[in-house]
């Protein structure tokens, strides 16, 4: 264990118990402070506002209002947020952090950069999700409703270029208050590099290698099930679900569908051999993908790819885009491939369909390449990160206290 046990990390974070990628890094982040004694703040939403100690670390619970306004599922942007600020301001002066960290610009995420700029704590905040995109998406989808018919291609197609551009420098000015960056692929850490002139450093995702297992595998049919997990909504482009159903012999397959949003019904009325369940998480969601064939992810806005990765533990190779974080998981012909279109895609489903030999080496290499990296590892490089952001300026709390 490297991480400098002096540090004292205060963590603002807008998902803890939902079933995403943030949520799983967050509750993630908090084990590994827990099992080396690292002290650390963690303010994050709740059913209930309270506060508590518990060893080495100090909790901040906020319930949000039920005015907030719904952004997905389970998750929403509580505008009177600031009426916790004196219990807020309280757990920052008792806990003296050395640097908070925000995991972005929702609720919880402004009330962190609130506190690093007034008491001079020095900020670090990573990206979790291209909200630009899927900002931009979600409005093409809605003009893309019979009810917009008369507007012309090229008006929505402006106004949607628009909305990606202005929630792009949105964002960009909150992640431009922090000293240090954190993205979850190459990708982004250029881009955010070029986008805020902040160093920025790489904070990939692990899965627990010993529960996301082959071992789990118990089905004995011969269907061949094709699987997907996540938000079932415009930007994961899950409609392409259906095109690879058209390109496929009837009855040579089923689909295994976990997850909600928009698009669930849609897909209901479409796909013939499906089968849904909400969103899964721990064993049951183990479970779910040791018995899944093949892995499926056509979604481009994706930062990382949580469940490709979790397939991939479990000896299901992917199918993936071009755009986007899966990509960096997926090593083409080994443990998957990355295609560069919606027919390329749909042509790769169908021939690893139609090789079984070559499917079961490459359910051999999907499990090497998800072992490559654990949460120990990702979080030592964090705290490398914070104590550089520390060592940057003296921080102003103590003398404000």
């Amino acid at each position: 264990m490297s991480a400098s046990p002096s540090i004292r990390v205060a963590y603002f974070t807008d998902s803890f118990d939902e079933v995403n990628g943030l949520a799983r890094t967050s509750r993630e982040m908090s084990a590994f402070t827990r099992r080396n004694g690292l002290p650390m703040l963690l303010v994050r939403p709740g059913h209930e506002t309270r506060s508590w100690t518990d060893g080495n670390q100090m909790h901040v619970k906020l319930h949000r209002a039920a005015t907030s306004i719904p952004l997905d599922n389970e998750l929403s942007f509580d505008p009177l947020l600031p009426r916790h600020l004196l219990r807020l301001r309280a757990a920052v002066r008792r806990f003296q952090p050395d640097v908070l960290h925000v995991t972005g610009p929702g609720d919880i995420g402004l009330m962190g950069a609130y506190f690093s700029f007034y008491y001079g704590i020095p900020l670090v905040a990573s990206w979790h999700n291209n909200l630009h995109e899927l900002a931009a998406r979600r409005l093409r989808f809605l003009l893309d409703h019979p009810v917009f018919a008369l507007l012309p291609r090229a008006y929505t197609e402006f106004v949607t270029a628009l909305t990606e551009r202005g929630a792009l420098e949105s964002v960009t000015l909150f992640y431009k208050l922090a000293r240090r960056l954190f993205a979850p692929n190459p990708d982004l850490v250029r881009f955010l590099e070029e986008q805020t002139g902040r160093p920025v450093s790489l904070m990939p995702r692990a899965v627990d290698t010993r529960l996301f297992h082959p071992g789990r595998r118990f089905r004995q049919d011969g269907a061949f099930t094709l699987g997907f997990a996540g938000r079932l909504q415009p930007e994961k482009n899950v409609r392409l679900l259906v095109q690879v159903q058209k390109a496929l012999p009837a009855g040579s397959h089923r689909f295994q569908i976990i997850g909600e949003g928009f698009e669930r019904a849609w897909l209901k009325r479409r796909l013939r051999r499906a089968e849904f369940s909400d969103f899964l998480d721990g064993e049951a969601l183990a479970d779910a993908y040791a018995n899944m064939d093949l892995f499926l992810n056509p979604s481009m806005t994706d930062t990382y790819g949580t469940s490709v990765h979790e397939a991939l533990a479990s000896g299901v190779p992917a199918i993936v885009m071009n755009q986007g974080g899966p990509r960096h998981l997926i090593t083409s012909g080994e443990n998957g491939h990355v295609c560069q279109s919606d027919l390329h895609f749909v042509r790769r489903v169908a021939e690893l369909i139609a090789n079984p030999v070559e499917l079961q080496r490459m359910r051999v290499e999907a499990r090497e390449s998800a072992c490559c990296v654990s949460w120990d590892r990702v979080f030592e490089d964090v705290y490398q990160v914070y104590e550089s952001a520390c060592g940057q300026l003296p921080t102003n709390l103590r003398v404000a206290s």
